[in-house]
């Protein structure tokens, strides 16, 4: 596995491309930046979500997307259950 900084990079970057190539109004599901940063073809991608999740937050901190759950944003103290990742709606 990638050492951890390159490791956040890529999926901040992976997250990022998905969200380009999409609707501005689409959203991605975590698990789609899983597989698409992770380098194996097995099921390897799943130890891949949380730090997805991690990726996802820094995101917003940087204020570059949002993390919506039912489709309405959500703080991170308050996510719980399945989350979707979006652009930030400018």
């Amino acid at each position: 596995m990638a050492e951890p900084d390159h490791l956040d990079q890529r999926l901040e970057r992976a997250i990022m491309s998905l969200l380009e190539r999409r609707a501005d109004t689409a959203s991605i599901c975590p698990s789609d930046a899983a597989r698409a940063a992770y380098e194996g073809d097995d099921d390897g991608w799943r130890a891949l979500m949380e730090p997805v999740r991690r990726a996802a937050w820094r995101l917003v901190e940087a204020g570059e997307v949002e993390v919506t759950q039912a489709g309405r944003p959500v703080a991170k103290t308050g996510a719980r259950g399945p989350l979707r990742i979006r652009r930030v709606r400018r």
